[in-house]
């Protein structure tokens, strides 16, 4: 049984998505973009949905595969957009504003396509937590007027997480994703091998059992970021030793623990007071 409040925010989402007669979703397999996809479908009807989902180095490939299974099991319509976000200066050379050029880039790809298939309203999983942290791809969304009805709706993290338990979906639980290029630092030109390296690195972690987690590539150098409750573990099983190993084989000469641990956006960390 949802809280009152939590109740009265569901319930101005339904209405602002009611509102739409059709929408096109940006659809990351996440649990903000899940969440907004499956209230869609239970307010407007399969048929006035479209979920859209892009597939670049820039993406883990397990979240495409994992968009895909969501919608064939939901009987949702899904385009799956391919681009390479990389052969654009402004995304490739990494500069502080790197999200904002690829938003730019990825949503008009989107609202193109939800243009030819004769629908208005290109929506994404923005809430309202999410101005916690420096996003300079939020001023896009502004500029190409994509609709955020979760943040419209008051609805921050911990209520998403809510609604998703509600709406029995699995990923009420899932950790936080972000794009790959928020491993490497700015200023450090982006590329496919690096991209691809933190992508095999991220996975063999999650594949010992680490469920929230980032590997940070400072050129040759990776810099694992651990919940702390997991860093016991890590070191006392002898899981550091065969991480070593495997990181060296995916190309890193130097392999290091942060010691304080994951924190969402701690690349940001060098661009505060400039």
């Amino acid at each position: 049984m949802m809280e009152k409040e939590l109740q009265a925010k569901v319930a101005k989402l339904q209405l602002l998505l009611k509102s739409y007669g059709s929408a096109a979703i940006a659809f990351s397999a996440g649990v903000d973009s899940t969440v907004l996809l499956k209230a869609a479908k239970e307010v407007l009807g399969p048929e006035q949905v479209l979920a859209l989902t892009v597939q670049s180095v820039l993406v883990p490939a397990e979240e495409v595969a994992e968009a895909k299974a969501f919608c064939q099991a939901e009987g949702l319509r899904h385009t799956v957009l391919t681009l390479d976000p990389l052969l654009y200066y402004d995304v490739r050379t990494n500069p502080p504003e790197r999200c904002y050029f690829c938003k730019r880039l990825v949503f008009d790809k989107m609202r193109e396509t939800a243009g030819r298939e004769n629908i208005a309203h290109l929506l994404d999983g923005t809430n309202a937590s999410d101005g916690q942290d420096y996003r300079p791809g939020c001023r896009a969304l502004k500029e190409l007027r994509i609709i955020s009805p979760l943040q419209e709706a008051g609805m921050d993290k911990a209520d998403i997480r809510a609604y998703a338990r509600e709406l029995g979906l699995a990923v009420a639980d899932k950790p936080s994703a972000a794009c790959l290029a928020s491993r490497i630092p700015y200023g450090e030109e982006l590329s496919a091998a690096k991209l691809q390296r933190i992508d095999q690195a991220e996975t063999f972690l999650r594949t010992e059992g680490f469920v929230q987690l980032r590997v940070r590539s400072h050129e040759n150098i990776a810099r694992i970021e651990l919940l702390p409750a997991d860093m016991a573990r890590f070191m006392a099983s002898g899981l550091y030793e065969k991480t070593v190993s495997k990181f060296k084989e995916l190309g890193f000469a130097y392999v290091t623990l942060d010691l304080q641990g994951y924190r969402m956006g701690s690349l940001n960390e060098t661009l505060k007071g400039k």
